[in-house]
Parts: C-alpha cells; sequence; structure tokens
C-alpha cells in the first residue's frame, strides 16, 4: 500500500512539474472545483479561496474567461489570468481556463464577422500568453456549446442548422487553439453526454457534464461516454457535477466519480452568490453547509445500508433525559404572588442547546436550519431585545422533539 501511495504521489508530482498542458493518457487524478467567479479578484481573495480548495485536498480549478471582459483592458485581463494560474499553481492547482461560455451564447458570435474581428485576436492573445503556464493544465474551448435558448429554445425546422452552427465554430476553435499551442491539451465542456460527439476527434480529453438525478442515471452517461472513449482511445473527465437543486448529490456524483476512475470537477468552489442555494463546497469565511460533501473528497461516503447502518442513541448514557429535564426546569414558572420569576434566557438558551447538540449529533433535525444557528443568533442579541416568548417556545419544542425521537414516555 505504502509503495502504491508513493507511486501514485510521485506521478502526480511530474505530472505537475512538466508542462501542465501535454496531453495525457490519464486524468483520472484530477480532484477539482469549479471556479465560476473569483479568479480576477484581489490576490488576498484568490489565496483564500484556493487555501480552501487545497485545505480539501483539490489539486484542479476550472475557470471561466469572457472576451468581453477581455477587451476592456486586453494587458490588465491578460495579467490577471497569468496570476491566477501562477498563483494556483503555487499551491499545487492546475487550472482549466474556458474560453468561451455557451451558456449566455451571443449569436453572432457563431458569425464569421466575430472570428475576423475579435474572436481570433482574443483566442490568440490568451493562448499565446499563458500556453507555457506550468500550471496550466486543459484548454477548454467552450462551456456548453448547446445550453442556450439559441440552440434549445430554436424551431424544430432549425434546430440542425444551428447545431451545425455551433458545431463549425467549436471545431473551428479547438483547431486554432491547436495551431497556436501544439503541445497543449484541449477539451470541450459539453452539457449532454451525446454531444461529446460534436469535436471527439480534435480533443485530447472528453469532458461532460453529469446533473442526472438518480445513481443509475448518473452510472449510465460515465457508461455511453466511457464507450465513446474506448472507441477514440481518449481519457475522459467530468468537469461539472453536484447540485441538490437538480436531484444530484454532491456525495453520490464524487463516488460514482471515483467508481468509474474518471477526473472530475464540482461546481463550484464557493457557496455563494446566484447559485449559492443549490451548489457549493465552502462559504467565503471557510465554513460549510454539507460535510458529506467533504467527507466524500476524501473518500468517505454515507453508510445507506440498513444492514449495517447503526443508528444514534442520544439517551444511551441518560442524557437526553437530562436535556429535557433541563428544559422542563428553566421554563417552571413560580406563580405565587409577588415571586412570579421567570429563568433567564441565558439559562433557557444553555438548556436548548443541551438538547439541540444531542439532537444535532444524532442526526435527529433537519440541518437545514441547525437549532444551533438560531440559538447563535439569539445570544448575539443583548438579552433586553430578545424574543422571550420565542427562545421558551423553541426550547419547549426541541425537548418534545428529543422525547419522541428518543421513544421517552
Amino acid at each position: 500500500m505504502k509503495k502504491q501511495l508513493f507511486l501514485t504521489g510521485a506521478v502526480l508530482l511530474i505530472t505537475l512539474c512538466l508542462k501542465a498542458t501535454e496531453p495525457l493518457k490519464d486524468y483520472s487524478f484530477i480532484r477539482g472545483a469549479c471556479y465560476a467567479s473569483g479568479w480576477t479578484d484581489d490576490q488576498k481573495i484568490i489565496e483564500r479561496d484556493l487555501g480552501y480548495a487545497k485545505r480539501l485536498n483539490l489539486n484542479s480549478t476550472r475557470i471561466w474567461l469572457s472576451y468581453r471582459n477581455y477587451q476592456r483592458n486586453p494587458a490588465t485581463y491578460i495579467e490577471k489570468l497569468r496570476n491566477y494560474i501562477r498563483t494556483a499553481n503555487a499551491m499545487g492547482i492546475t487550472t482549466m481556463p474556458i474560453l468561451f461560455n455557451g451558456n449566455n451564447l451571443v449569436p453572432s458570435t457563431l458569425k464569421q464577422a466575430f472570428r475576423d474581428t475579435s474572436g481570433d485576436k482574443y483566442v490568440t492573445a490568451i493562448v499565446n500568453a499563458v500556453k507555457d503556464e506550468k500550471g496550466l493544465l486543459v484548454w477548454d474551448i467552450m462551456n456548453e456549446p448547446s445550453c442556450n435558448d439559441y440552440y434549445m429554445e430554436s424551431p424544430k425546422e432549425e434546430k440542425q442548422k444551428r447545431w451545425d452552427e455551433l458545431n463549425d465554430f467549436v471545431r473551428y476553435y479547438c483547431i486554432l487553439v491547436k495551431k497556436l499551442d501544439p503541445k497543449g491539451a484541449i477539451t470541450v465542456g459539453h452539457t449532454f453526454t451525446p454531444d461529446v460527439k460534436m469535436a471527439v476527434d480534435l480533443v485530447d480529453v472528453i469532458s461532460f457534464h453529469d446533473y442526472l438525478e438518480t445513481r443509475k442515471r448518473v452510472d449510465n452517461s460515465y457508461l455511453e461516454v466511457e464507450k465513446v472513449a474506448k472507441q477514440y482511445n481518449k481519457p475522459i473527465i467530468n468537469s461539472e457535477m453536484g447540485c441538490v437543486g437538480r436531484a444530484n448529490p454532491y456525495d453520490v456524483a464524487i463516488e460514482t466519480a471515483v467508481r468509474h476512475k474518471a477526473g472530475f470537477y464540482v461546481f463550484e468552489l464557493l457557496v455563494h452568490g446566484y447559485w449559492g442555494d443549490v451548489h457549493g463546497l465552502v462559504y467565503p469565511d471557510g465554513t460549510v453547509r454539507d460535510p458529506s460533501i467533504i467527507a466524500a473528497l476524501f473518500g468517505f461516503y454515507r453508510n445507506r445500508d440498513v444492514k449495517t447502518a447503526i443508528k444514534y442513541n442520544p439517551n444511551k448514557e441518560g442524557y437526553a433525559n437530562k436535556g429535557i429535564k433541563m428544559v422542563e426546569e428553566v421554563l417552571k414558572q413560580n406563580t405565587k404572588v409577588f415571586q412570579n420569576r421567570s429563568a433567564s434566557t441565558d439559562d433557557i438558551l444553555e438548556a436548548a442547546e443541551y438538547c439541540a447538540n444531542l439532537l444535532e449529533g444524532a442526526e435527529m433535525v433537519s440541518m437545514y436550519d441547525p437549532p444551533t444557528a438560531r440559538i447563535k443568533a439569539w445570544r448575539a442579541e443583548p438579552e433586553k431585545d430578545r424574543d422571550v416568548a420565542a427562545i421558551r417556545a423553541f426550547a419547549y419544542d426541541l425537548a418534545l422533539t428529543l422525547r419522541k425521537e428518543c421513544n421517552i414516555l
């Protein structure tokens, strides 16, 4: 085992020290994340975010470029890209830059006039500027060529024509980038597995996105791509996966990619912005939303075997009984005349946390809205400003939940 780990590490080290864009026969070592925004930010933010990636054992990021942003200030844009690649490389993280984005496609981009006036100049400038950077892994010619209204909402009679336009555009820039960087590796990040045939003869690595909804469907997508890969003798990368809003849990996606020996990029590194409510690994402050995702990145997956899974028993030593008793005591009120004093909200929150920690640790409550998060928010308020009735009701509900989940009479 030690010998195998040493060889794996040595191969990865050699790979990173070579000109990273040289095509490889195997990209299964890639454990990456899409970094949709942030790479153009200031150095502190870049180093912070890549620091999270490194701590997560990730070794690559996939970033979106923009010819519109490039045109505003070409020299500055290129310098930012070069800086990002070098910063990432210094931290042991390679970069996959995406030259064009199909999601926000402007139809005029597909015309010859765009290539003559803007497209070729942009691509040539970008490729020539960073093609020799050690941290460059693969050029992604276009992200999701078919995922845009121009193609997906096209009239039936226009569908094939527009597909041909996209196909011509992608193939043209595959050829141009390969001409500019003959030793570099290229790919196209396709939305759907059948799309990979678009430029499969031109790319060095087949790249597909998988956001499918069940284990069987995810598995079948790999099998479909693997057939094409075998036919053309080319490696594969799943360059986008993981979305709770598409029934594509991160841990399932990661587990499946590893089982198929495919390199992968989850979408995305940070929990923020427009996609923050369905995507992301780490908040900007370094906290996480779902620890099972982080565990999966290190090869540990949730036990879903009903025969071997052992359920938590937070009352094994009577602590659930103690927590319920604590809540009962702080919620008692002395009803004697002139002695009607209640416990402070600090005391109530202390008892509530006792129960909340048992419930959260035993996964008996939803972590969509962790009880301890609400407790933390209340504690941050001055006691005079706290909603006493809400806090009492909250503690009462926690005690009831603990009683129910632990089957306490």
